[in-house]
């Protein structure tokens, strides 16, 4: 099979390849909606969410003496004292010093790990441990859409918002749950045992937790029923592919391995089919410079997680970067006026209508990115657009240079493709119209900010 490699070189023009592709968006194979996808959204901020989080994430499973090591050596994060009940969120560099991507590693035993994501960093690390001597093993659990005739070796769900521990401890068979963030404990259901991870996507409290597949339906069932009386509602793929913008996480960086000398060997190991190779770039920010979409550990708020206290890919270029000037990570809340225009001009009589926000995710990419102008000027640009009925209004998140970041400050996000809209198939011939926006913090939920990593 033709590698990644090979088809750049057939492509010519990168991003032009990306911007044409024929894929959509990143797709969570679950059911679209379980009741209505208001009433999913408000669940995490208002009473309590599941989200069956077992079909659309890639696991790979590390094992072997230098399983650390090999997370070292390519997280920009530090994993000294990483091992059992241990988790992180593992940040990797180019050589040039720019995001790969990220996922969740779990550390399942002192020398075993899983790491949890969108197919990039498996298919990162899985590289090197093939290629670069490291004593380790792989097994890789592919994400359903790549392989969906094979069952998932483990069922994922997370238990999200305010009543999300009283559910929990409710169906609890073991011990106390182990709610300090971003450490890993047990929990016993309907006489299953599984482990679990404290974070969450809503930036509410609750907890992660999986175990054997084969027992994903009775957890489920005795969760569903012991949720009943706290009005828990499981979520649906449309209401979830909105929760990264009210979290303040950016799903979708383009991973930077498009290009340059170093990532050629990694580029030729890749499959000309795999994520890397057909995903689609979307969104009214063009360029025909693949490099423009890179973004750095500062663009996505990863700065304060990249230590230089042990030798990593990207280490050089990062202590270049380090003393800046960075760019921000923001929430825009758009105009609701402006909003409400697009929706208008739809029913025009003449001429093109504006490129269609489906709500409540308006992402029609697997990497969305939108001009932000500051008066005629590009400041930055927006990802992840989504109206949020917790919040009554369309939000997304922006990656803007530092004197755009000012909270309040009214910015403009152009939506929709230039020139009519790309050759994608989830593109429809539109026309750009802009949106006014302003400057919010993330998460933009106030009590989110101030509670989410101090749950007890």
């Amino acid at each position: 099979m033709p590698s990644l490699e090979d088809k750049l070189k057939a492509a010519g023009n990168i991003a032009e390849m990306m911007q044409n592709a024929q894929t959509g968006r990143y797709a969570f194979p679950i059911p679209s909606e379980f009741s209505h996808w208001i009433e999913e959204q408000r669940s995490w901020r208002e009473s309590a969410a599941l989200m069956d989080q077992s079909y659309h994430m890639t696991d790979l499973y590390v094992k072997g003496p230098d399983a650390i090591r090999l997370l070292s050596d390519l997280g920009v994060n530090s994993f000294k004292n990483f091992g059992r009940n241990k988790a992180k969120q593992l940040v990797c560099c180019s050589y040039d010093g720019f995001v790969i991507g990220d996922a969740i590693v779990f550390g399942l035993a002192d020398e075993e790990v899983n790491v949890v994501g969108r197919p990039v960093l498996a298919n990162w690390l899985q590289f090197h441990a093939e290629t670069g001597g490291y004593d380790v093993t792989c097994e890789r659990d592919q994400r359903s859409l790549d392989d969906p005739d094979k069952p998932r070796k483990t069922y994922r769900f997370e238990i999200q918002g305010p009543r999300a521990l009283d559910i929990l401890n409710e169906v609890n068979q073991g011990g106390p749950l182990t709610t300090k963030f971003f450490n890993m404990g047990e929990i016993t259901i309907a006489g299953c045992r599984a482990r679990t991870l404290c974070h969450g996507m809503g930036g509410e409290q609750g907890l992660e937790l999986w175990g054997p597949v084969e027992d994903g339906p009775k957890v489920k069932a005795a969760l569903l029923e012991a949720g009943r009386r706290y009005n828990l509602r499981q979520i649906g793929a449309r209401a979830y592919a909105s929760a990264a913008a009210e979290s303040g996480w950016v799903p979708s960086p383009l991973p930077a391995i498009y290009t340059g000398e170093a990532m050629r060997p990694y580029r030729e190991w890749l499959a000309g089919n795999s994520f890397e190779a057909v995903s689609t770039l979307g969104g009214s920010f063009q360029s025909s410079n693949v490099e423009d979409y890179y973004l750095t550990p500062w663009d996505l708020d990863y700065g304060r997680v990249v230590k230089f206290d042990h030798e990593f890919i990207g280490r050089a270029a990062l202590e270049k970067m380090a003393e800046g000037p960075h760019r921000k990570k923001v929430t825009l809340v758009w105009n609701a006026e402006d909003v409400a225009q697009i929706y208008a001009g739809l029913m025009d009589a003449d001429g093109l209508a504006p490129k269609y926000m489906e709500m409540p995710a308006a992402h029609y990419a697997a990497h969305p990115y939108d001009s932000v102008l500051s008066a005629d000027r590009q400041v930055g640009v927006s990802i992840t657009p989504a109206y949020s009925s917790n919040e009554r209004a369309w939000i997304s998140l922006a990656i803007v240079n530092e004197e755009s970041a000012q909270i309040g400050k009214e910015l403009r996000v152009v939506w929709g493709e230039p020139n009519g809209g790309s050759a994608k198939p989830t593109v429809e011939r539109h026309r750009q119209v802009e949106v006014r926006a302003q400057v919010q913090p993330w998460p933009i939920h106030a009590a989110s900010r101030k509670g989410y990593r101090s749950q007890v």
